[in-house]
């Protein structure tokens, strides 16, 4: 069965997927959101990739190597054999600062025998708009583009550039390594210099886990999908990707492909909540710090998404001149879902802000700035909250009364409340109190469905949707009140397949979804944790664990028939999910073990 059995390898500035049988299949350079040096996950043909090409006698096997984004692919025939490992150097100069080169290194390490090779080299510069050239310069190989817009790549290698070029055998009888790099190297490469890039960024990647808050079950998930989340950052700005890809299909075949390289305001309160949770608060307040300058100052103007820079304009394009995986077109660049209107962004903002406080010291300058973004985002809320938007999920047609958009309205002034208490500035509180009231009974009232005996995903609506959930996550209902009880029973009855959730099952702008979404499981898995059902729950949670690819990684959807990863990869909302749900249940299982026997 094909599967996104790829693992991610990357410097805090870009990415890049190895295949599990060692082909490098995408990469972005010299950023996240670059155009494509490597992209055959996007045309097979076309796309470009940077292959290891074996006789079928060769057994492949691949993992990370421990606690590092640094993938091991060995490969064996039994007299034969050699490792090759992948990664993208990251790691501190004497100053503090950080080397990280828009670079891909590929270091092939003897095992025993003298294998034999080819090596693919087939960058595709710019998306493969236009046709890519490759020349031998001599010391390297220089990749570049004639027509269209100018870009450039370079290869260097301790292999023959001439065998390299032509994909001519070759024998390994010792290291080796290839470099692929944006930029002109200025000092000559060999393998010592690459070997030590090596062990410095293993050395990095080995620390930095180190540091990470250890959990009594689940350690491993919850390392790997740090790590991950930590290969999603982009450090220059503190932004957190989504995930690291554009365009991988919902469903094989439709039309849901989407540009996930930039940075959901949305996820900002989890990553922050969870990454302070592990232990890395430098990551969990550069990624806020990155919030608070986006937001801006008494504007309402504040956008769902934006660029890993703070860009505002993420203008859509579609690449027609590519397949597309599996032949799901269309292919995308930049997400058009910008522009979009989201009344739940507001509560999502202030939670952020309520992170700060709870999480960081906080200077005077600082908290008078805050103080006047969260008087800001109440009046706006207080303005807007009883209009239609289009909701957690971006529906493209129309707007909607959506339950979770009221539900994270009541969140923005709730926190308002808290932080002013924080503060000790009260001047608002009675008017801020009766507008929480408000908002809490609107959703009581019309959220509700007595019918359905749930709250239902919009005003007069009998359509169930996963995002209610997350009420008492936020705060607005008590897991043993009968009405979250009731909702959970309900949407789990009318939306969970087989162990696997629905968004919703309702049509939307492209028919009735037909895969599940991964996040969705996850907060179904809580729910039911945290109403009671903990062994029902922790069954679900192992079942789901086990739909990971090979290393571990998730991305956004799974098919419910073949149980096939789908949409982009790796998802960070997927691993911040699975990280916040595996820590529950660690400390519910520390807590009471004796549930567990049954097990």
């Amino acid at each position: 069965m094909d599967n996104l059995d790829y693992g991610i390898i990357g410097n805090c500035k870009s990415a890049a997927l190895v295949s599990k049988t060692g082909s490098l299949d995408w990469c972005c350079l010299p950023n996240f959101d670059s155009a494509g040096v490597f992209a055959k996950l996007l045309d097979e043909e076309k796309g470009g990739s940077f292959e290891i090409l074996v006789s079928e006698d060769y057994k492949i096997e691949q993992d990370y190597l421990w606690e590092t984004n640094i993938i091991s692919t060995v490969f064996d025939n039994g007299t034969d054999a050699f490792q090759l490992i992948d990664f993208m150097p990251r790691y501190a100069r004497e100053d503090g600062s950080y080397y990280t080169p828009p670079d891909i290194i590929r270091f092939f390490r003897l095992l025993k025998g003298k294998p034999e090779f080819s090596i693919k080299y087939d960058p595709k510069l710019d998306f493969a708009r236009e046709k890519t050239y490759t020349e031998n310069k001599g010391t390297y190989l220089k990749s570049f583009t004639k027509e269209g817009k100018y870009d450039s790549l370079f290869f260097y290698s301790s292999f023959d550039l001439k065998d390299i070029k032509e994909q001519n055998k070759l024998s390994l009888t010792g290291n080796a390594y290839c470099l692929v790099g944006y930029h002109e190297k200025l000092i000559p490469q060999n393998l010592d210099r690459t070997y030590l890039k090596f062990q410095r960024t293993k050395t990095y990647w080995m620390n930095w886990s180190s540091k990470t808050t250890r959990y009594t079950h689940y350690s491993e998930q919850i390392m790997r999908s740090a790590l991950v989340l930590k290969a999603l950052t982009y450090k220059k700005s503190g932004a957190v990707l989504a995930a690291a890809t554009t365009s991988l299909p919902e469903t094989i075949g439709e039309e849901r492909n989407w540009d996930y390289r930039f940075c959901w305001i949305r996820d900002s309160s989890m990553v922050i909540k969870v990454m302070a949770g592990l232990g890395h608060m430098e990551s969990a307040q550069e990624f806020l710090q990155f919030i608070i300058d986006i937001i801006p100052n008494k504007d309402e103007k504040i956008q769902i998404m934006y660029g890993i820079n703070g860009e505002k304009e993420l203008t859509e394009h579609i690449l027609d001149h590519l397949k597309g995986y599996k032949n799901s077109q269309p292919v995308r660049t930049g997400n058009a879902a910008y522009i979009q209107k989201q009344n739940d962004i507001y509560g999502i903002l202030m939670e952020v802000i309520y992170q700060q406080f709870l999480q960081f010291e906080t200077s005077l300058e600082n908290s008078e700035e805050l103080w006047t973004i969260v008087r800001g985002i109440v009046n706006i809320v207080e303005e807007h909250w009883q209009q239609p938007d289009k909701g957690i999920w971006e529906l493209r047609t129309e707007d909607r009364h959506f339950v979770f958009s009221k539900l994270l309205c009541w969140v923005a002034v709730d926190r308002a409340i808290k932080i002013g208490e924080v503060l000790r500035m009260g001047i608002n509180d009675t008017k801020w109190k009766s507008l929480r009231a408000e908002i809490y009974t609107d959703i009581y009232n019309n959220g509700w469905n007595e019918e359905i005996q749930a709250y239902t995903q919009s005003y007069g609506s009998t359509d169930l949707d996963a995002s209610t959930l997350l009420m008492e996550s936020y705060g607005f209902i008590d897991a043993k009140d009968p009405r979250f009880i009731k909702t959970v029973e309900a949407t789990e009855k009318e939306l969970c397949k087989d162990g696997l959730m629905y968004r919703y099952k309702n049509k939307d702008d492209f028919g009735e979804p037909s895969s599940s979404f991964t996040i969705c499981t996850f907060w179904l898995i809580d729910s039911l944790f945290k109403i009671g059902q903990r062994e029902k729950s922790k069954k679900l949670f192992d079942q789901l664990l086990g739909y990971s690819n090979h290393l571990g990684l998730f991305s956004e959807d799974i098919d419910f028939k073949t149980k096939r990863l789908l949409g982009n990869f790796p998802q960070a909302y997927s691993h911040l999910a699975l990280i916040e749900t595996a820590a529950n249940f660690s400390k519910g299982i520390s807590a009471e073990e004796s549930w567990l026997s049954d097990f």
